[in-house]
């Protein structure tokens, strides 16, 4: 009969008393005062290195590890913990005879509380250190004694985060020094959570380290930033959490006042700090629903954003606002004058922000600094039974990677809009049309079934916002218009044409390019392809 088949559960109980602790700890936040309460209840405590210094320099009696096991620290440090007499003492089982008498037999001291920090092994990725100073810092008996103290917390209570001590010391107080089996397990569960996510981290930087982006075997860790109120609907549940790749964005950002953000507030958001962060020049982005409903460069903010607003006056409500510049007073005034649910910049004056204070509302998040739009980095979608992961669309199109294959060239006002308009559809959804004129857009088409309804439905925003602003005609006419993917057919681009376009910018490639050419010939529209696409589902 094999070992597991004679194993016979003996009963838990509910209170586990702290007779004996083992500390080893690389964050010494709180340390002193947990010190403090476990003496206080008489709990001899082992500890090592820099752990049990920080304790005796606060007069607290510890015995160093090497004392309790008999065996000396050797290999640098490397071997002190990964020793019978500690993981006997963590793992025996106190009710079950058997494992009573094999402690007896070989001298093993009962550990009731484990309290581990791991090595930073993800702050010394993070700080650029090399290869061989990463290895170094790869925790192994912190992680063993922190998974063999979860799967005994029927008996042992285990700690892996400082903001935990508060919860032991409140409950050993009332209860003697003993914890509660619904602590315990709680404690545990974020321990494996916590050596997962070590794991995880060590697995995807060896996999950088030898040139995989794309592993045998994917592992993804995350930290909870905030429990939502919901998903994109009240009735699905949903989280915000973090990769720790500090990207500036949503994650990142100081929130500086305002509600608790939303599921879509976080979406939203994000893509319209990533799409303003393209620009050079100070830029505005409205982002409703995921998509630009204007965008807009100047040589001053708030010029940039009367630019953006008279793109779509209607559809700005309730939407998001990014600046790639400080937030100035000018522009926030203007900004308070409107319902939105999210304003985020790099940085505010004082001023603005005393006038956004004002509609206590609103969002406003300051990231300090911006994205790179050019940097590397991974995309995941899930699906059913699996994930999608890409790398982020960082393509840039330049001037001198375009190629005029019609007719007529652009004129130099048109070759900047064109970059500028292409720029902006690189952040619409697909099929995505931007119709743009001296640095702003002008009407926007996303999210259609074809792209001929994109350009139709761009051109009618442009007609709307003309009449709005009382213009003697839509602002599309003299525009150029950009397409994040070719034109399969002729009819989109000639929809853009009956609105006014007089240039386009779009990828080519498609076995009609010389009917779409011969059209915009016909039409006398400047063309030019860039060899690369911008598809955003």
């Amino acid at each position: 009969m094999s070992a597991s088949a004679r194993y016979v559960p003996s009963p838990t109980p509910d209170l586990a008393r702290i007779a004996r602790a083992l500390i080893s700890v690389s964050d010494k936040t709180g340390l002193i005062e947990l010190g403090r309460a476990l003496a206080a209840h008489g709990v001899e405590i082992l500890s090592t290195g820099g752990s049990a210094k920080a304790l005796r320099d606060a007069g607290l009696a510890v015995i160093e590890v090497s004392d309790h096991t008999g065996f000396p620290e050797i290999m640098d440090g490397r071997v002190k913990t990964l020793q019978p007499a500690i993981h006997g003492g963590i793992l025996a089982r106190r009710t079950d005879a058997g494992h009573q008498k094999a402690m007896a037999d070989h001298k093993i001291a009962g550990i009731d509380l484990v309290v581990v920090n791991l090595y930073p092994f993800e702050a010394t990725v993070a700080r650029g250190a090399d290869f061989a100073t990463c290895v170094e810092n790869i925790d192994i008996g912190g992680p063993a004694l922190i998974r063999a103290s979860a799967k005994n917390h029927d008996f042992v209570t285990v700690v892996v985060d400082p903001a935990d001590y508060a919860a032991v010391i409140a409950e050993m107080k009332p209860q003697q020094g003993a914890t509660t089996l619904a602590l315990r397990r709680t404690l545990a569960a974020k321990a494996y959570a916590r050596t997962a996510s070590y794991d995880a981290a060590i697995a995807s930087w060896f996999a950088k380290q030898r040139g995989k982006p794309f592993p045998e075997r994917l592992t993804v860790t995350a930290e909870r930033v905030q429990t939502l109120r919901y998903g994109e609907n009240p009735h699905q549940q949903a989280a915000f959490y973090s990769d720790g790749s500090r990207r500036p964005g949503v994650a990142t950002a100081r929130m500086v006042q305002g509600k608790e953000l939303s599921y879509n507030n976080i979406g939203d958001t994000e893509a319209a700090y990533e799409c303003v962060a393209e620009f050079a020049e100070p830029a505005v982005v409205v982002i409703k629903h995921a998509n630009p409903c204007g965008v807009a460069i100047a040589k001053d903010q708030y010029d940039a954003y009367l630019k953006a607003y008279a793109c779509d006056p209607v559809s700005i409500f309730g939407g998001i606002v990014a600046v790639n510049t400080k937030l100035e007073a000018r522009t926030a005034e203007a900004l308070s004058k409107l319902f939105l649910e999210v304003v985020i910049a790099p940085d505010a004056t004082d001023e603005a922000l005393a006038i956004l204070a004002k509609k206590k509302a609103v969002r406003v998040l300051l990231a300090g600094s911006l994205p790179d739009p050019r940097s590397p980095g991974m995309i995941m979608k899930s699906v059913a039974g699996g994930y999608l992961l890409q790398t982020r669309d960082n393509g840039h199109v330049a001037r001198s990677d375009l190629e005029v294959v019609t007719k007529r060239s652009p004129t130099a006002k048109e070759l900047d809009d064109l970059l500028f308009a292409f720029t902006v559809a690189k952040h619409v959804k697909s099929n995505a049309i931007v119709y743009a004129k001296d640095g702003a857009t002008v009407g926007v088409g996303a999210g259609q079934m074809n792209r001929r309804d994109s350009s139709r439905i761009a051109a009618i925003r442009a007609a709307e916002a003309g009449e709005t602003a009382k213009l003697a005609q839509s602002p599309a006419v003299g525009s150029v218009v950009a397409s994040d993917a070719f034109f399969p057919f002729a009819d989109g681009l000639l929809a853009a044409a009956e609105a006014g376009a007089t240039a386009v910018i779009q990828p080519g490639g498609s076995m009609r390019d010389q009917e779409v050419i011969d059209a915009a010939d016909a039409q006398g529209l400047a063309m030019v392809f860039t060899g690369i696409r911008h598809f955003r589902h």
